[in-house]
């Protein structure tokens, strides 16, 4: 869409200054793991390399070429419920409690050639930051005439498993959207045994897809993303994450060209089951919801256009997963734009 189908001037604006800044496909779409307990598997230790939450406002439209840098600051908490116990060889893991304050650092290179008529990029994620579990061990042995019950907890700082990132996107009118791909590359920091990583230390894909509908007059923007990852093996537990789904949208309204609010959700679904001999709890596919509110303003340090924006959800509907509160504090800026 060009400026001339913009009828008025406030909303011309902001969808300029949107495209100046937007890094929406790639640099936010990152990994994160807190691992928890061996036992505790729904996807190995409770979470996929995909960052649940990461897209939402503007998913589907990648900005003109040039090269842009983002950070995301991810904090989460959450538990599993009181209820619920995992038992593997004779133990049984329960209560389970995580929290995650985690860096994600990535830069996109939106290349001036187009392919298919779109936009090319490439990128990179580099995932930092600290996690720390406690869990209860249940030791139930009826044989050996053990009943005990033993508190576990771990704490790291480390560095997760670097993400290579590529998009193709397309604009037509108010829509915009693209296709875009990840890879985890298990180079990362991983603590062999112990209850907190980052890192992964497993090959693993995600293709996806997204769209948004940008109306500049309303200032209204809609958008939705999906996708897919696929998951190697660990070859330190031997465990083989299934195939896992997720989908996520936000409907966000411009108060003015800096300013805006907006609901925001996602939904997981594991597919196909895990396997491998590490699994041996079955398949145990995973599950979670969530919904939640952002803001995001706009502003200028001279004359380099910054975007921020807070995301912040809250889960349920979870099966084989922990379930708490997540949010996503983003800042992202250009550092060369043009042909």
């Amino acid at each position: 869409m060009g400026e001339d189908d913009v009828p008025h001037d406030r909303y011309r604006r902001i969808k300029v200054r949107l495209s100046r800044i937007a890094v929406p496909c790639i640099g936010a779409a990152a990994l994160f793991a807190v691992c928890g307990p061996a036992p505790v598997r729904a996807a190995e230790n409770g979470v996929g390399m995909y960052l649940l939450g990461s897209r939402g406002p503007m998913a589907g439209f990648l900005p003109p070429p040039g090269f842009y840098v983002q950070n995301d600051f991810y904090f989460y908490d959450g538990d599993l419920s009181a209820g619920k116990s995992f038992p593997a060889g004779g133990r049984v893991v329960s209560d389970v409690k995580a929290q995650a304050r985690t860096n994600l650092l990535s830069g996109t290179w939106v290349l001036p050639h187009e392919v298919l008529g779109g936009n090319v990029a490439i990128g990179a994620i580099l995932p930092f930051g600290r996690t720390g579990v406690t869990a209860g061990l249940d030791v139930d042995a009826p044989r050996l005439g053990i009943d005990a019950y033993r508190s576990l907890r771990d704490k790291a700082t480390v560095f997760g498993d670097p993400v290579a990132t590529a998009s193709l996107g397309w604009h037509a009118g108010k829509f915009h959207w693209n296709i875009a791909g990840m890879l985890n590359v298990p180079v990362g920091d991983y603590r062999d045994g112990q209850l907190a990583n980052l890192a992964f230390h497993r090959w693993a894909g995600d293709i996806s897809a997204a769209v948004t509908w940008l109306d500049p007059e309303k200032g209204l923007d809609l958008s939705v993303a999906a996708g897919f990852t696929f998951n190697g093996e660990n070859p330190k537990t031997d465990y083989r994450t299934g195939t896992e789904f997720h989908i996520e949208w936000a409907v966000t309204q411009f108060l003015s060209k800096d300013f805006s609010i907006g609901v925001v959700g996602y939904h997981y679904e594991q597919l196909t089951g895990d396997g491998g001999r590490g699994a041996r709890l079955g398949s145990y596919k995973g599950r979670v919801t969530a919904v939640g509110g952002s803001v995001g303003y706009n502003f200028t340090v001279g004359e380099v256009p910054v975007s921020t924006r807070l995301k912040v959800f809250r889960e349920f509907n979870t099966r084989n997963r922990m379930e708490g509160t997540a949010g996503i504090v983003t800042v992202a800026l250009p550092l060369a734009t043009g042909r």
